[in-house]
C-alpha cells in the first residue's frame, strides 16, 4: 500500500540521511518501512535529479543511489510513472498555489492516489494538497 507521495527533496535528503529532512517527514518514511508499506516518488524526480545534479546542486551519485534504494523488490520507495490518469489531476492543482511545473506534478501525483504528499515548499503546504512534514 502506498502511504505517501514525497518530493524530490525529500526523497534525496532521505536516501542521503540528511538532517533536512524533517523528523515527521522521516518518521512517516520509516514507519511506511515498518509496516511493509511504500513510499511513492513521480517519474520527474528521476528528471529533477539529473537536473539538480548536472547544475551542481546535489551530489553527482544521486541518482544512482535512488535507483539502487528503490532496486529491492521490499523496498519503501517506488517510482509512479507520470500517466494519463495523473494528468487529469494536474488540473486539479491550481497553478496560482503551486506555479512550478515539476511541483505541480509531484503533488498532482500525491492527489491521484489519494494520499500526503512529503514536502517541505511552502507554497504547497499553503495549498489544498495535504502534506506532511
Amino acid at each position: 500500500m502506498i502511504r505517501a507521495v514525497a518530493d524530490t527533496h525529500a526523497v534525496i535528503w532521505y536516501i542521503f540521511a540528511d538532517r533536512r529532512l524533517s523528523e515527521t517527514a522521516r518518521q512517516a518514511i520509516e514507519q511506511a518501512a515498518t509496516d511493509g508499506d511504500q513510499i511513492a516518488f513521480s517519474s520527474i524526480t528521476l528528471v529533477e535529479i539529473i537536473y539538480l545534479s548536472e547544475r551542481g546542486r546535489i551530489a553527482v551519485d544521486t541518482l544512482e543511489r535512488l535507483i539502487a534504494a528503490v532496486d529491492p523488490g521490499d523496498a519503501v520507495l517506488t517510482e509512479i510513472p507520470f500517466d494519463r490518469k495523473i494528468a487529469q489531476a494536474f488540473a486539479q492543482v491550481e497553478r496560482s498555489q503551486v506555479p512550478d511545473l515539476p511541483d505541480r506534478m509531484i503533488a498532482a501525483t500525491a492527489l491521484y492516489l489519494n494520499v500526503p504528499l512529503i514536502s517541505r515548499d511552502f507554497k504547497i503546504q499553503l495549498s489544498d494538497i495535504e502534506t506532511i512534514w
